[in-house]
């Protein structure tokens, strides 16, 4: 199969981009890594009328920390996270789950933002967005906004972001020392889409737990929190008792999808399981 005709854009500033996106809106998508939109646009399942591709807008392609705050720009392909690129529990967390991205030829070429605006449920960066509580920023010819990751991701496919926006640039939260983190993925094969994944962050204070995010993904319309698993964690000692608990709270509060890679019990079963080894990956000294 071959795309459908399309008229190809090709901005050189961020600016020239948002004006693109503001005359064309509904008929425009924006190309960065292409490894979702082009298969998509080959079988014609995405038909847009114009392409505006924006690997020649170079301000796009950064990655800074200012702060307590990681930011990642529009442009930072998948593999350049694959090595620490900040200290802490942060820069640990970010090559466990770039490696699971696809295979390497997608992360070479794929952008951690693109996959953010594809939101597929599967998706490694869009679980680690919701678990860490990161910030969207979308940008316009009318300025720009933040979205909350919580408040970004609304089914499949599906996000909050208006289609004359760009987003410009993801901000991580840098964890300090205080925190500990963990990630479990299930899939068929290496690279496949994950059925289940689970991303952990607790934050302990005299070996008490503080706060605790876990992020479940591939399971249910969009990544989600384990809200009543968290809640059971916080005031409760660091020690290997409470991941079952906490497990079983991911289990029973999951809303899980049903396809052909699994009924709705198997994938509750599965996030279950996910949770569990990612938090026992915290308790690792």
């Amino acid at each position: 199969m071959k795309p459908a005709p399309f008229e190809y854009h090709a901005p050189r500033t961020a600016e020239e981009t948002v004006l693109l996106l503001n005359d064309y809106a509904d008929e425009a998508k924006i190309l960065a890594g292409g490894q979702s939109l082009v298969p998509a646009m080959n079988f014609r399942i995405a038909r847009p009328a114009r392409l505006i591709d924006i690997n020649r807008v170079s301000e796009l392609d950064y990655l800074t920390q200012s702060g307590s705050v990681l930011a990642i720009g529009a442009l930072t392909r998948h593999e350049q996270l694959e090595i620490p690129v900040v200290g802490g529990p942060l820069g640990r967390l970010l090559p466990q789950v770039a490696r699971h991205v696809g295979h390497l030829p997608i992360r070479t070429r794929g952008t951690l933002v693109g996959s953010i605006a594809h939101a597929d449920p599967a998706a490694e960066w869009c679980a680690l967005a919701v678990a860490l509580e990161a910030d969207i920023v979308a940008t316009s010819s009318a300025g720009s906004r933040t979205i909350p990751a919580a408040e970004f991701f609304e089914t499949v496919f599906t996000t909050s972001l208006r289609p004359d926006e760009l987003i410009s640039e993801v901000r991580f939260p840098v964890l300090d020392p205080s925190w500990s983190t963990g990630f479990a993925e299930f899939s068929r094969r290496s690279g496949d889409f994950a059925l289940a994944l689970a991303i952990v962050a607790l934050k302990t204070e005299d070996g008490v737990v503080a706060e605790a995010r876990i992020g479940i993904g591939g399971v249910g319309g969009h990544p989600t929190r384990g809200r009543e698993a968290e809640a059971s964690l916080v005031g409760q000692p660091i020690d290997a008792s409470f991941c079952r608990q906490a497990a079983d709270l991911v289990s029973a509060n999951v809303e899980p999808l049903e396809d052909i890679h699994g009924s709705a019990e198997y994938r509750r079963d599965l996030a279950g399981v996910m949770a569990y080894r990612a938090l026992q990956q915290t308790l690792a000294p």
